[in-house]
């Protein structure tokens, strides 16, 4: 795919969609991290369905320690991995609380630290919490760098580091919850809807299905 493509594809999803950001619920830096943690394996739907409660009760660090593990568990249980989750944030709080002031740090190096944080989950929060153009490689992201041909690559790695070097720089900052959304909505895994695509005529996937004609 060229550049001039590129470009045309992500002035086509900052149109339709200016002002992207995550579909995860959360009040502040915090909760988003806790957010983030829990989405791993999991739908944001079903993270923001066991938070609601969760959230109302605990915006900081210290407040997830006083509710300790077992209550932590209460709320997430219909989560998928629930106990390793738990496990790992009560011990993300304790390091929060102990070395950060309480406050989520805005290095990556701190954040992979983290109990329960890799690159993908760090990468949310530099993107999402602190506005930097980072790109955090999902399936869903995956999916889309290579069946578009916008940034096609072998690993998640490789994903990301093409898309952070021919995403024009202006759509950087979005670029995440672009292709995470257009991947959950439009370019589905089984059945990609190809017919109403934003993006069908730039698409450069072999097999998609032509367009819905309009009057």
């Amino acid at each position: 795919m060229n550049k001039s493509k590129r470009e045309a594809i992500f002035k086509r999803f900052q149109e339709a969609n200016p002002d992207p950001t995550t579909e995860l619920h959360y009040g502040n830096r915090f909760q988003l991290l806790i957010a983030v943690i829990l989405s791993a394996q999991a739908t944001d739907r079903s993270v923001n369905q066991a938070t609601a409660a969760l959230f109302r009760q605990v915006r900081t660090p210290q407040a997830m320690l006083e509710l300790g593990e077992a209550g932590l568990k209460r709320h997430i249980r219909t989560i998928g991995l629930y106990n390793s989750k738990a496990s790992n944030i009560i011990a993300t709080c304790r390091i929060l609380a102990e070395r950060h002031g309480g406050r989520v740090p805005g290095e990556r190096e701190a954040l992979e630290a983290l109990p329960g944080v890799g690159r993908k989950t760090a990468n949310v929060i530099l993107n999402t919490a602190f506005g930097e153009p980072t790109i955090a490689v999902d399936t869903h992201i995956f999916r889309v760098a290579n069946r578009t041909g916008i940034a096609p690559g072998k690993t998640v790695l490789q994903v990301e580091k093409k898309l952070l070097k021919v995403v024009p720089e202006p759509y950087l900052r979005n670029a995440h919850h672009w292709l995470i959304l257009h991947g959950r909505y439009t370019c589905t895994a089984r059945r990609p809807r190809c017919p109403g695509c934003l993006i069908h005529d730039l698409c450069e996937y072999r097999h998609k299905s032509e367009p819905v004609e309009r009057p």
